[in-house]
């Protein structure tokens, strides 16, 4: 499994980034779908909103990351139905993680390796930010993360000296804007454009919608 997980991270093509600040979280991510060398689509909005208080970003298969954001929209829906109470960010992860934990396990011809960061408020105004992995595991994010997203290495080294603990959102927004920029120029699955979203207690909003235009000179 874990042979299988590091093959398919070298061909996620895609970046994502969290970081937690201290008055919320921000989630980015680029807009290029690869298909081997081939990019497929310039336009792939890779962060959304599962509902009015989730966001997702996801690195994989391209089909396999819809198919979940639709599934998890609607499972959450039904639990609020069910319960009457709005599920947590918490609870939010934690189904996304058994949604991957079920598919790896289940036999298929292909394998569904997915990662994703879910990022929201609960109904007391706190937020939070989660990573699960490909194989299943949900973790808090206390800092920041880019998931298994091929343009981590990129992130991760920028972020390891230039994140704050004390950063606000308005701070973040441009932490994760220079994030997917950098990963852009040295990702060659990355790229196109970038969206960022920050999400606070006055809740979720695309604060970044930007397209990536070559330069020649």
């Amino acid at each position: 499994m874990n042979e299988e997980i590091s093959k398919n991270v070298l061909k996620s093509n895609t970046s994502i980034v969290g970081i937690v600040c201290k008055d919320g979280v921000v989630v980015g991510g680029d807009r290029r779908a690869t298909a081997g060398t081939i990019v497929m689509s310039k336009n792939e909005q890779k962060v959304v909103k599962v509902n009015d208080y989730i966001i997702v970003a996801g690195t994989g298969i391209a089909s396999d990351i819809e198919l979940n954001k639709r599934v998890v929209s609607a499972e959450l829906k039904l639990k609020e139905l069910k319960t009457k109470v709005r599920p947590t960010v918490q609870e939010a992860a934690n189904l996304i993680g058994m949604m991957a934990y079920r598919n790896i396990r289940t036999p298929s011809m292909i394998m569904s390796i997915v990662g994703m960061l879910v990022a929201g408020t609960n109904e007391d105004g706190t937020t939070a930010l989660y990573t699960i992995e490909p194989a299943g595991g949900v973790y808090q994010v206390k800092d920041y993360d880019a998931n298994f997203s091929s343009g981590m290495p990129y992130i991760l080294g920028l972020l390891e000296r230039q994140y704050r603990k004390d950063l606000f959102v308005k701070e973040g927004i441009e932490l994760a804007k220079e994030c997917i920029k950098a990963s852009t120029q040295r990702d060659v699955g990355s790229g196109n454009g970038i969206d960022v979203f920050s999400v606070t207690k006055d809740g979720i909003k695309h604060v970044v919608s930007e397209e990536i235009v070559p330069q020649y000179k």
